[in-house]
C-alpha cells in the first residue's frame, strides 16, 4: 500500500485511488463544504483497513462546541471538549461504565476489515499545516496480508501453523511507521501492531535487533542457552490462564507455570540457539509437557512501549531505560486514565448508602475482584481478599490462620530463596508461638533441592511458605511439586506469586495451593493493592485478623458477628479506586495475553543473559535452568552501588542493593548485586544500552 498526502494549498485531492476531483473554490467555502471535503480526503479505500491516499490521521477539533474525538456510542466522555487555546497532545479516550478499560483500544470502533476514519465536523481541521500529530501527514502503514480469519480481533493467538525458523525479512516503505509519532489517545498501539503475512509467521522486527551475542563463553555454564529440546503444540489450554495438566517429565520438576514458546524478542546467534526447535531447557518445566506455539499473534514491544507515558521521560539528557521492574512496573495509559475516570464519575464507599455513586463504585469494585479471580483461574470471587500487596498478604495469612493453627513445637517452612516478607511475618509468628522455621537449601545454581525440601517435613509440619519466582536471582521454582510434597506431609502450602505474576500464566487450581498471594504494581497495577487466594474451605475456618467496619454483619456491647469471605478480611475502607485500578490493569495483560508475553520475556531473556556474558569479568548470581524475568550479577572491580550510578547516569534504571532477600545472596557469598529485570515492554534496545554501559565500565577499569 502506498500513501501520499498531498496538502498543498490549492491542490487536487486523489480520494482512495479514484478520480475524486474537486476545483479549488472561487470563493471561501462554508464549514459543511469543507467538512464534506475533509471526509472525502480521509475515506477509506474498498477492503482496505487502512485510511487511503492523503490519509494524515485528523487534528484535534479546535471547536470548543464540539468534543477533539467522537466518544464511542453508549459511552461518557471522559473530560469536556477542548478550548481553542487548549494544547490537544493527548486527549483522553472514553472509559465504559463497566469499567473494562481496554488497553490500547483503536479509535476507530470498527473491526479491522472494515474501519472508517473518524469524520471531521468542521473545516479548521483541512488546514494545510501539518496535523496535530506530529510526523503523521505523510506516513504510509507497512504492508501486511490481513485475512480476516487469522486476524482475532481480541488480540488473541492465531490458530497454529508451522513458524519458519528464520526472521522475517525487513519490511520497507516509502515512510516507516514512527510508532513515537502517534499520539497515545489516536490509537491503540496494540491496534498498531503489525500482522504477518499468511506465510511467514516468525518474529522478525529487524528495527529492534541489537548484537546478536554468541555462545557462553568457557568457563559460564548456562544450559538454556545451549540445549533446546523439541516439543508439541497442546492448542487447547485445559483450564484457567493457560494451564495443562499435571503430567510432568520424571527427570523435570513442574514448576506449576504453563508456557508456550514461538517467536524470538531479538536476531539471538541461529548457530547457537535452534530456532526450529522451539522449545529451550531454560523454558520453565510447566505442569504439562513444555508447548511450542507455531504461530501466533505477532508480539511488537515498540507499540507496547506507546502504552506506556513514562517510557518517554530523559534521564540525565537521556532516554529512560526500566529495567527495574522486580522492584515495580510502569502503568499504562489504560490503567492511568481508569483512576481518573473512578475519580471523575464514580468515587463513593462500597456496600452501603442506596445512592448511584456508592452503586457505581460497589459494582467497580466487585468487577476488580471478579477479574482476579479469572486472571489466575480462582474457584469464585469469594476467594479473592483485596490486600495492600504481597507483604500485606503474607502477614494476613500468618497471623489469621498461622495464629489458629500453629502451636508450640510446630515447624514452618520457608525457602532460602525468600524475599524478607516471607521470613519475617513467619518469624514474628515462631516467636509467639515457640515454633520452630526451617529453611529449604538451594543448589550452586539457586534452585531449590527437592529432596531436601521433602526431607525437612514431619508430622509437627504446619505450613510451607515459598515463592514461585525468586525476586533476587529470576529463578522459578518447581512450585507444583513443592505443593504436592506439603500436602502428602499434611501442610498447608502458600505461593508468593509478587514475581511471577507479570510473566507467566497463573492457575491456582492447577497449582493446587491453598493460598497464593501478589502485588498489583508488580504488574502494571497502581501501588497500594493487592490479592490473596484462599482456599474457600480454609477461608471460612479463618477468624478475622482486623476489626472494624464493613466486615461485619451484626455489632453489640456483647457481641460481633462477621461476614464470611471476603468481607470479613477487609475491615474499613478499603483501597477501591486501586482496586479498580487492578482490574483495569489485568484487562490490559489479558489482551495481550500471558501466554504471549512469557514466549516474549523468555526470548529477551535469553538476549539479555548472553549480553551479559560478553563483559570481561562479569559474574551471574543465579544460573538455574529455569529462570523469569530478572538476571543478577556482580562486576569485579566496581561496588554495585557504583555500577547502579553509572547506568543511573546513562538513564537505565536497575536495582543495586540486597532486593530485600539476603539471606540468599549470603548464600553465595555476596550483600548486593545488581539487578536488570524484564518486562514486556522492554527492548533489545534497551539489553544493549545496558550491555554497552557495562562493557565501557570495564574498558575503564583496564586502563587505569
Amino acid at each position: 500500500m502506498s500513501a501520499v498526502a498531498d496538502t498543498a494549498e490549492n491542490a487536487t485531492p486523489s480520494v482512495a485511488g479514484d478520480a475524486v476531483q474537486s476545483a479549488p473554490p472561487t470563493a471561501v467555502p462554508d464549514v459543511a463544504a469543507i467538512a464534506r471535503l475533509a471526509n472525502a480526503l480521509y475515506a477509506t479505500p474498498p477492503a482496505s483497513p487502512y485510511p487511503g491516499p492523503g490519509a494524515a490521521l485528523p487534528s484535534a477539533h479546535v471547536f470548543a462546541s464540539e468534543p477533539a474525538y467522537n466518544s464511542v456510542p453508549g459511552t461518557p466522555t471522559l473530560h469536556p471538549p477542548l478550548t481553542p487555546n487548549q494544547n490537544p497532545g493527548r486527549p483522553a479516550l472514553p472509559i465504559p461504565e463497566s469499567g473494562a478499560a481496554q488497553p490500547s483500544a483503536h479509535v476507530f470502533a470498527a473491526e479491522p476489515a472494515s474501519r472508517n476514519p473518524q469524520q471531521i465536523q468542521s473545516a479548521p481541521a483541512l488546514a494545510s499545516g501539518s496535523p496535530t500529530g506530529p510526523g503523521l501527514d505523510t506516513l504510509e502503514l507497512p504492508s501486511f496480508s490481513r485475512s480476516p480469519q487469522n486476524t482475532p480481533s481480541t488480540g488473541a493467538a492465531a490458530p497454529a501453523r508451522p513458524m519458519s525458523g528464520a526472521p522475517a525479512p525487513s519490511r520497507s516503505a516509502t515512510n516507516e511507521l514512527d510508532y513515537a509519532a502517534v499520539p497515545l489517545s489516536l490509537g491503540g498501539t496494540l491496534s498498531l501492531v503489525p500482522e504477518f503475512d499468511d506465510g511467514d509467521l516468525s518474529y522478525g522486527n529487524d528495527t529492534l535487533a541489537g548484537p546478536a551475542y554468541g555462545a557462553a563463553s568457557p568457563g559460564n555454564s548456562f544450559a538454556f542457552l545451549d540445549r533446546s529440546t523439541a516439543a508439541p503444540f497442546d492448542p487447547a489450554p485445559k483450564s484457567g490462564n493457560g494451564a495443562t495438566p499435571a503430567t510432568k517429565s520424571a527427570s523435570t520438576p513442574a514448576s506449576g507455570t504453563p508456557f508456550a514458546y514461538a517467536y524470538s524478542a531479538s536476531p539471538l546467534d541461529v548457530s547457537a540457539l535452534d530456532l526450529n526447535a522451539l522449545g529451550y531447557q531454560h523454558q520453565p518445566a510447566v505442569a504439562g509437557s513444555p508447548q511450542a506455539i507455531s504461530g501466533v499473534r505477532p508480539f511488537d514491544p515498540r507499540a507496547i512501549r506507546r502504552d506506556f507515558p513514562i517510557l518517554r521521560e530523559q534521564v540525565n539528557g537521556k532516554p529512560l531505560v526500566w529495567l527495574d521492574n522486580g522492584a515495580t512496573t510502569q502503568k499504562p495509559q489504560s490503567v492511568i486514565d481508569r483512576l481518573a475516570y473512578y475519580y471523575a464519575h464514580e468515587n463513593s464507599n462500597i456496600h452501603r448508602a442506596a445512592h448511584t455513586l456508592a452503586a457505581r463504585s460497589t459494582d467497580a469494585y466487585e468487577d476488580a475482584r471478579a477479574k482476579v479471580r479469572t486472571f489466575i483461574n480462582a474457584p469464585s470471587p469469594e476467594s479473592i481478599i483485596f490486600v495492600r500487596g504481597t507483604t500485606e498478604g503474607i502477614n494476613l495469612i500468618a497471623k489469621a490462620w498461622g495464629g489458629r493453627n500453629v502451636g508450640e513445637g510446630d515447624e514452618i517452612i520457608v525457602s532460602n530463596l525468600e524475599h524478607h516478607a516471607n521470613i519475617v511475618p513467619w518469624q514474628q509468628l515462631a516467636a509467639e508461638k515457640g515454633a520452630i522455621i526451617k529453611v529449604a537449601p538451594v543448589d550452586d545454581s539457586g534452585q531449590i533441592i527437592l529432596e531436601e525440601f521433602e526431607k525437612l517435613f514431619t508430622p509437627r509440619t504446619r505450613v510451607a511458605s515459598f515463592s514461585q519466582v525468586s525476586n533476587a536471582l529470576g529463578t522459578v521454582t518447581p512450585v507444583a511439586d513443592m505443593v504436592a510434597i506439603a500436602h502428602r506431609h499434611g501442610a498447608i502450602a502458600i505461593v508468593d506469586g509478587a514475581q511471577s505474576v507479570s510473566h507467566m500464566p497463573i492457575d491456582v487450581q492447577a497449582l493446587d495451593a491453598d493460598f497464593f498471594v501478589f502485588s498489583g504494581h508488580k504488574m502494571f497495577a497502581p501501588t497500594g493493592i493487592g490479592a490473596v487466594y484462599g482456599r474457600p474451605s480454609i477461608l471460612e475456618a479463618m477468624p478475622p485478623w482486623q476489626g472494624g467496619g464493613n466486615m461485619i454483619s451484626d455489632v453489640t456491647f456483647e457481641k460481633t458477628t462477621f461476614h464470611g469471605a471476603p468481607a470479613r478480611f477487609e475491615a474499613g475502607t478499603g483501597n477501591i479506586a486501586d482496586a479498580v485500578g487492578l482490574g483495569a490493569a489485568i484487562d490490559y495483560l489479558s489482551r495481550i495475553g500471558m501466554s504471549n508475553i512469557a514466549a516474549y520475556e523468555h526470548e529477551l531473556l535469553e538476549y539479555l543473559t548472553r549480553g551479559l556474558l560478553t563483559v570481561p569479568g562479569l559474574r551471574i548470581i543465579g544460573t538455574a535452568t529455569e529462570k523469569a524475568g530478572v538476571a543478577s550479577f556482580v562486576l569485579d572491580g566496581w561496588r554495585v552501588e557504583e555500577v547502579g550510578k553509572a547506568l543511573a547516569q546513562e538513564g537505565i534504571a536497575v536495582r543495586a542493593g540486597h532486593h530485600c532477600a539476603q539471606p540468599i545472596l549470603r548464600r553465595f557469598g555476596l550483600e548486593a548485586t545488581v539487578r536488570p529485570s524484564l518486562a514486556l515492554y522492554n527492548t533489545t534496545d534497551d539489553v544493549d544500552a545496558l550491555i554497552v554501559v557495562l562493557q565501557r565500565l570495564q574498558a575503564s577499569r583496564a586502563r587505569r
